[in-house]
């Protein structure tokens, strides 16, 4: 996984998911939530976002991940993610 810093303030982090490379561009303050809950999860962060694309597949969502991962983050802060 490498970060990159941009002038839009977004960090952009690549890795794998199913054995495809990627990268996904987020803000640091989404990045922070998204590392601290793999950590408690006791997961890699790429396997951790692999775990929530898989669930953004099943649930047959129209967001794009990055769009699906601001969204998880919004309702990990607000107490709807169990």
């Amino acid at each position: 996984m490498s970060t990159n810093g941009s002038k839009t303030g977004r960090q952009k982090r690549s890795l794998s998911i199913h054995g495809h490379k990627t990268s996904l561009s987020l803000e640091p303050e989404f990045w922070a939530i998204i590392d601290t809950a793999a950590q408690t999860a006791n997961a890699s962060l790429a396997s951790f976002i692999t775990q929530l694309d898989d669930t953004r597949t099943d649930q047959d969502s129209t967001y794009g991940l990055a769009a699906y991962l601001r969204l998880w983050v919004l309702r990990h802060v607000q107490g709807q993610n169990k």
